[in-house]
């Protein structure tokens, strides 16, 4: 079980064996495979000796007597090769550690992913302890820590000013990467971890001027040679890489998103006799925006609901949302009645957007609210529940916007004091491996033995289907008095 030898040199004739017989064992052994074996021989001199010790593992073979300094030299020959062909091997190696370490970082899709990412990945590298010390897109400066080789990940909050004092030491304010020593002890105070008994190899790298760096520390004894200090940078790059890759993408997101809540209304409207609640949720972190909206807009034939989905998610979803209900608004301002906004809606389409669609359900109560119109564009139907419970889906509906075809008249129904309505946009109720029959039939399930508050129906229905879902929900609800 201890230290293996560098080199086997073994006699041809042995008692128990012969050399060539020893030499295959060697070889068949994963332990020992690498080493290199010499066989000698004063007897077993012919070509035909020579090419069977050979095939059967050797790298050498001499003839004795020996010359000594034959010998050394041939032993010296032997073992640079071998180590040459040992460093390469695990060179080639460590490179495919690299490799897999820097396709984990660029499907990082978050910070603790990163940090789980850049930290396994130092120490799967170097098959050491090592830490990562970054600026989270948040602006939390972290801590990860493991300690070795499919250890896990732990990752814990830092002082503020940790990299900017790491930093001081090594790389200062440029761009690029570095490897700097560091004593343990100064090592332990800035980030109280006391794994490190001796001085850390600092690796800092950095993409842009003025953006915070990435730091990775192993022992500096890990760091044999420059190949193990380059290989270190390299991650450190692809840290610093990835890290900037999600800055950026949390920073659009953010930006996006503020965007499309600007299209949105603040709040809605007051109308006597109608009840009215609202719920709008961003898709995850992690997706796109996407183009929901709602509405509600008083006008001279009674108060106008809508709800709607641009179809695909991205910045010029959203945008052509905001296209849409701003133009919604001026044509019901204007006076038109359901259809004809539609209409008009999907000539505006065709014109601006010609390769883009959308659904949209308008919901027009008349004054006194006991009568509404649908007019319904693609959209998921809106739900009517009855005074006395009863609660059915209203089905009839013409085209989605942008195919570029007429829209139907809506339709009318009769609405007795106490009718419930109900819009929602798919986000909510669309699960990739369930039919939409099946969840719209658990939604009106929902509805009518949920709470009969409008406010706490609507908080009950996010809770029980909007969690997890990659995709923006938006709920219009009304009570009609």
């Amino acid at each position: 079980d201890g230290p293996l030898p560098e080199i086997a040199i073994v006699d041809v004739r042995l008692p128990d064996m012969s050399g060539f017989e020893v030499s295959e064992r060697i070889k068949h052994d994963p332990r020992t495979a690498a080493l290199p074996v010499i066989h000698i021989s004063a007897s077993a001199v012919s070509s035909e000796d020579h090419a069977e010790g050979l095939r059967r593992g050797a790298d050498a073979y001499l003839n004795q007597p020996l010359d000594p300094e034959e010998l050394l030299a041939k032993v010296t020959a032997t073992l640079r090769y071998t180590r040459a062909r040992h460093r390469a091997e695990k060179l080639a190696q460590r490179l495919l550690t690299l490799n897999r370490a820097t396709l984990a970082l660029y499907g990082s899709v978050g910070f603790h992913s990163f940090a789980a990412a850049a930290t396994r990945g130092a120490a799967d590298l170097l098959s050491c302890t090592a830490d990562a010390v970054f600026l989270s897109p948040e602006g939390q400066a972290v801590h990860s820590t493991s300690a070795g080789p499919g250890a896990p990940v732990q990752t814990y909050p830092a002082r503020p000013d940790v990299l900017d004092r790491l930093v001081q030491q090594s790389l200062g304010p440029g761009t690029g990467s570095a490897v700097t020593r560091i004593p343990a002890g100064q090592w332990r105070a800035l980030l109280d971890d006391d794994r490190f008994s001796d001085d850390i190899a600092l690796a800092v790298a950095r993409t842009k001027r003025g953006r915070p760096p990435v730091c990775l520390a192993v022992p500096a004894d890990k760091l044999a040679g420059e190949d193990e200090k380059h290989l270190l940078q390299q991650l450190t790059h692809a840290c610093a890489l990835a890290l900037e890759a999600l800055r950026t993408s949390n920073e659009e997101h953010t930006l996006a998103l503020a965007l499309q809540r600007s299209f949105l209304p603040a709040n809605l409207p007051e109308v006597d006799g109608v009840d009215l609640a609202y719920r709008y949720v961003p898709a995850s972190e992690h997706a796109e925006i996407g183009g929901d909206f709602y509405e509600a807009i008083p006008t001279g034939a009674g108060l106008l609901l809508a709800i709607g989905d641009v179809v695909g998610h991205s910045l010029t979803a959203a945008t052509v949302m905001g296209e849409l209900r701003h133009a919604l608004r001026a044509y019901a301002i204007e006076g038109h009645p359901p259809q004809q906004i539609l209409n008009r809606l999907e000539s505006l389409l065709a014109h601006s957007q010609p390769t883009i669609t959308g659904t949209l359900c308008l919901v027009l109560v008349e004054p006194g609210g006991r009568r509404v119109h649908v007019a319904n564009a693609g959209h998921i139907p809106p739900l009517v529940v009855s005074p006395q419970g009863d609660a059915h889906f209203h089905t009839p509906h013409g085209p989605l916007l942008g195919v570029r075809l007429p829209q139907p008249p809506p339709t009318t129904l009769t609405t007795p004091p106490g009718t419930r309505l109900l819009l929602v946009t798919d986000g909510l109720v669309e699960i990739r491996s369930t039919s939409l029959d099946t969840t719209l039939t658990d939604l009106k399930t929902a509805v009518t033995t949920g709470p009969r508050g409008l406010q706490d129906l609507s908080d009950h229905l996010l809770e029980k289907f909007g969690r997890g879902k990659d995709d923006d929900i938006a709920l219009l609800a009304a009570d009609l008095h």
